[in-house]
């Protein structure tokens, strides 16, 4: 019999500097321990927050940056099967259009760094950033899509649910 797994939601921030340059975590603590990756966090589903709402309250804890709902532009939403073989995922990726002035002090969950586009392909990073994130911030950062991941097999099998071209 199959184990039940839990489903937790989250969010990513992409966030670039004037130089256009990535904002990205090396995470101190699990998921993703000891790789590079965008800041987020998980929904406070209790109070009711909103992915928005979640996306401006983890850009202003992990970096100090103040954005508002309209900074914010939701580029995709994926859905991971089995992510470490312990949770499934349900992701909102974001893209902040305000840049970011300086690199952020540490905080408990990391260190960060920026890095070009090109840098981050050579940085440790988790699979499903290499497989899925990346290349979806590169095609539909200006639009909207929709996946599913299954993270059960290696490689990981996107598929594309719905894609929105931009306005």
């Amino acid at each position: 019999m199959a184990t039940t797994l839990p489903y937790k939601i989250s969010v990513l921030v992409f966030i670039q500097n004037a130089a256009d340059e990535h904002l990205l975590l090396l995470r101190a603590k699990q998921p993703n321990l000891g790789v590079w990756t965008p800041i987020g966090g998980k929904l406070e589903m209790t109070t009711g927050e909103s992915p928005f709402e979640c996306a401006v309250r983890e850009t202003h804890e992990e970096t100090g940056l103040s954005v508002t709902t309209g900074d914010l532009h939701l580029f995709a939403m994926i859905a991971e099967k089995a992510y470490q073989g312990d949770t499934h995922w349900l992701m909102f990726l974001f893209r902040c259009q305000q840049p970011i002035a300086a690199l952020p002090t540490d905080i408990k969950e990391g260190r960060f760094a920026f890095f070009s586009r090109a840098q981050i392909r050579d940085l440790p990073i988790p699979e499903t950033d290499k497989a899925a994130l990346w290349p979806i911030f590169d095609r539909y950062r200006d639009s909207f899509v929709s996946l599913r991941a299954d993270c059960s097999q290696s490689p990981i099998k996107i598929m594309v649910e719905e894609i929105t071209p931009k306005p």
